[in-house]
């Protein structure tokens, strides 16, 4: 507390340079020469390493969320300081010092905040009414960290509720070295009448050793002089009046951030009220190590391996499993038809479509649900489109991931998940042949026969598209090959940047367009004349790669939910791991190419409704003033059905999403030394995010590919989705929002959902018992009945969703005879639910169900307690879930 500190962040960026953050930070018992002193060797430092860092300064208790990310989970200053005139406090290693972190009295005590207590045999953490379930949470990790630093792991810990008397013992025991228990006094209550009013911000100009105000009506950009270069001892003169100011208007609590043109952060940016779009700055990775390492080198630091060049850039990968089972509809006056597996990769621009795909994840079956749409597809589909993918994600419990995508700006997974992709002119909706007749635009849909030019693209079998474009020579390229055909006049055009590979993807989609015509080849340079009159002649055309949208350095923000008229409010969390998650919140993870909403299990359903507006609403606020695209990626993940393609910027362990209870309970039950409160189950963990591909060889991800060119692939719906529909769905009902049950991998796929030979029921009862685990429910809660001794072969083991596998798992038989509740307590139902406002204490959680009334249990669950206690587990399971009373 008596000294100050410099702390140096070097981070490298996915673009290939380094940034510097440099932090200041002040001690509060720190003499005022020492805290000049470090604001002046931090200018120092920043000039040393090429002038380009940000520098903060940090006053102790009123540090940056950014500095403070540094330490996770918190600093702990300690009094006295180092070499200097303040007395080092000398610790005791045989005794441990009972304390408080703030001073020991009750005084210190309220109902707003948290209070660690740190004895010798325990630690108490003492929870403000007030205070909320996150910060409880978080205030946790600091009970873990003082449990593992000053007690070695052995020690127990207690939570201490504001309130609870002497009754309960571990309160009692808390209060006793206090002096036993006292009320504490309430502070008045405070209005929550905040009013967001524009804050008025100062201007002003460090010229000559004095600090000039600026007058303004608007804080625009113009207003900094760009063409000015500023010493060293310049950027020292201002920092000290900075500090200045600060000591002047006695303002302790303000941060002070230095910034440098072309380096600006967000935060200064948005000051303005506009800022020009400019090519981002940056220093060269091997400079900028270069600087550091001599810059630590001069100190004694062991530089060895800072040196070690960038990694080189890589194809983006897809991280998704690409042997599952496809599902395509195209919205059509308010509804979805399905298509038969021959069409289900031709989408047509003036049309929208909904896709289900279901594949093999590391420990159940993975679903993904999504909406495109077309650059020229009607806003009254694009709605119906989102509702209709909407309700198969809420009939899914909301165990899909949802996405919304638009044409053009699709993420890797869509093309890896179709693997050949056409894109058509026009369109096949009635909405959209309306709109075009209303407003008198020609009808230029595709047709077979007719003239159509089509640039192809992708980076092999597993990866290619062909998109229609205007037949004229200026929608050629260098860097792609097409595909041009008049009726049976074919022609192939190859441009002079293209690969072999690029050759080979051509041939393949030619056996897609025009199968059985023979096709003509022409080399950039070298076209006939029957080419281009095709065309309409020659005419310049780019030779430039149409580029899309990189993916940057990610980062996460938690979402402050919207009240009525104002705005979304978001915050960013620095460093960013698995454990900010909280299940009670929604956060928002943005790496420039996709924006991902993960929505946690304790999140109120009307919000998880709304977690794809909430992603829109980021995209619109571009937060990191980045220039998102309003068609940039969305993915909408729920906490326990996370894919590989989010995890990936985790050190991701799947277990913690299958816990129970809030974020509090959760982390207390580990605290505590219990473990995790979900029973033992097979973790997923997902390697750290590093920039670089972790996925499987290609051939290994596409073995579900024919390699062979004559033979087109065809994807539909496996023998074990065919014989569900046999015996679910209605000849009018094919297109249930309802997605398939979950499945065991297969490997490779066949039947189609058009397949003229659909199995009988007989046939698709056989073929379901030897493709599934358990079947799931169907949309109106009724359960496929299987033979007794194939349902007594399989119980106890793994269910549909995770969730249940992690109860029925080395389930006790004894479990499934009649549970005894003469004697428990009763309860109503809207206590007992996991959503409770009220919920009921000190009762057995996993059998919630056995607290309800004989009256009520009937009511709810639609048969006696004794009829209930005969079901399977599994089923016994599925039915709490569905109530929430699991």
């Amino acid at each position: 507390m008596g000294d100050s500190y410099i702390i140096l962040k070097t981070t490298a960026l996915k673009n290939g340079s380094l940034r510097h953050d440099i932090h200041y930070w002040i001690g509060k018992d720190t003499s005022q020469d020492e805290s000049g002193t470090a604001a002046i060797l931090t200018v120092e430092l920043d000039a040393a390493l090429g002038g380009r860092a940000v520098q903060y300064r940090e006053i102790q208790g009123n540090e940056t969320d950014k500095f403070l990310s540094y330490f996770r989970p918190c600093i702990m200053p300690q009094p006295g300081g180092v070499a200097s005139g303040f007395k080092h406090v000398e610790v005791n290693e045989q005794e441990h010092e009972t304390r408080l972190y703030v001073p020991f009295a009750r005084s210190s005590l309220n109902h707003d905040d948290i209070f660690i207590l740190d004895t010798k045999s325990k630690i108490f953490q003492f929870n403000g009414s007030n205070s909320s379930i996150q910060e409880r949470a978080k205030a946790l990790e600091v009970v873990q960290y003082i449990k593992d630093t000053f007690h070695e792991g052995k020690c127990e810990v207690a939570a201490v509720e504001d309130g609870r008397l002497m009754a309960d013992a571990e309160a009692g025991e808390f209060w006793g070295f206090f002096g036993g228990f006292a009320p504490l006094p309430r502070r008045a209550p405070v209005e929550d009448n905040e009013k967001y009013e524009e804050t008025v911000f100062k201007l002003l100009c460090f010229n000559q050793g004095k600090l000039e105000p600026i007058n303004y009506e608007s804080l625009l950009h113009e207003l900094l002089k760009t063409n000015k270069t500023t010493s060293l001892q310049e950027r020292k003169s201002a920092s000290e009046a900075a500090e200045k100011l600060l000591s002047d208007d006695n303002r302790t609590k303000t941060h002070v951030i230095k910034v440098i043109e072309g380096f600006e952060t967000v935060m200064f940016k948005s000051k303005f009220k506009e800022w020009p779009q400019t090519p981002d700055l940056k220093l060269s990775s091997e400079d900028g190590r270069g600087k550091v390492a001599a810059l630590l080198k001069r100190q004694g630091l062991n530089v060895k391996g800072l040196m070690k060049a960038a990694p080189a850039k890589e194809e983006p990968q897809a991280y998704i499993d690409c042997t599952g089972s496809l599902q395509v509809w195209r919205i059509n006056d308010k509804d979805k038809i399905l298509l038969p597996s021959a069409d289900q990769s031709k989408f047509y621009t003036g049309d929208c479509y909904i896709f289900q795909y279901m594949y093999p994840g590391d420990d159940k079956e993975e679903c993904l649900i999504g909406s495109w749409f077309g650059k020229k597809s009607i806003e009254e589909d694009r709605v119906t489109a989102i509702s209709l993918a909407s309700k198969m994600v809420e009939s899914a419990k909301f165990q899909a991931v949802q996405t919304r995508l638009y044409e053009g700006k699709e993420p890797i997974q869509f093309f890896v998940i179709f693997q050949s992709f056409q894109v058509f002119k026009g369109g096949l909706s009635s909405g959209y042949k309306k709109f075009i007749a209303e407003n008198g635009i020609d009808d230029d849909t595709y047709l077979e026969d007719g003239l159509a030019l089509f640039r192809i693209q992708g980076s092999g079998p597993e990866n290619m598209q062909a998109i229609q474009v205007d037949a004229a020579a200026s929608s050629l390229n260098s860097s792609y090959s097409y595909i041009l055909h008049d009726g049976n006049t074919v022609f192939t055009w190859t441009g002079n940047l293209t690969t072999s590979l690029d050759q080979e993807v051509v041939e393949r989609q030619l056996d897609i367009i025009k199968p059985n015509s023979q096709s003509r080849s022409q080399k950039e340079g070298s076209e006939t004349d029957q080419f281009w009159s095709l065309l309409g002649g020659k005419s310049e055309y780019p030779s430039q790669k149409i580029g899309r949208a990189n993916e940057s350095d990610p980062h996460l923000f938690s979402c402050i939910l919207p009240k009525v008229h104002i705005a979304l409010r978001i915050k960013e969390i620095y460093h960013f791991t698995q454990d900010d998650l909280m299940t009670e919140d929604v956060f928002i993870l943005d790496c420039h190419s996709d924006i991902f909403v993960w929505v946690g299990q304790q999140v109120d359903v009307k919000v998880r409704l709304q977690a794809l507006d909430i992603g829109e609403k980021f995209v619109k606020l571009d937060f990191l003033m980045e220039n998102l695209s309003s068609e940039t990626p969305i993915f909408v993940i729920m906490e326990g059905s996370e894919p590989t393609f989010f995890t990936r910027f985790f050190t991701w362990d799947s277990a913690k999403s299958l816990m129970h209870g809030n974020s509090y309970q959760r982390k207390l039950s580990i605290v505590k030394g219990g473990g995790s409160p979900a029973l033992d189950k097979p973790k997923r963990r997902t390697p750290a995010y590093s920039g670089r591909s972790t996925v499987q060889d290609k051939s290994q991800r596409s073995r579900s590919m024919s390699f062979s060119p004559e033979r087109v692939r065809v994807r539909g719906r496996s023998p074990a989705f065919t014989a569900l529909a046999a015996n679910f769905e209605s000849a009018n009902s094919r297109n249930l929002s309802t997605p398939p049950p979950v499945v065991k991998k297969l490997y490779p796929k066949s039947a189609t959902p058009d397949s003229s030979s659909a199995p009988s029921k007989s046939s698709a009862t056989a073929s379901l018992t030897g493709s599934f685990d358990r079947p799931k429910s169907v949309k109106d809660g009724s359960e496929l009945e299987k033979p007794k001794q194939e349902e007594d072969a399989k119980e106890g083991i793994n269910t549909m969703t995770s969730r249940v596998e992690s109860l029925t798992i080395n389930e006790d038989v004894k479990e499934n005879e009649p549970e005894d509740d003469e004697g428990l307590p009763v309860y109503p139902y809207d206590r007992l639910i996991t959503t409770a406002a009220d919920p009921v204490t000190e009762i057995d959680v996993t059998r919630r169900e056995t607290y309800l009334s004989s009256a009520e249990f009937k009511d709810k669950f639609g048969m006696t307690k004794e009829a209930f206690s005969k079901l399977p587990k599994w089923k016994q399971n599925r039915m709490k879930i569905a109530l929430q009373l699991f």
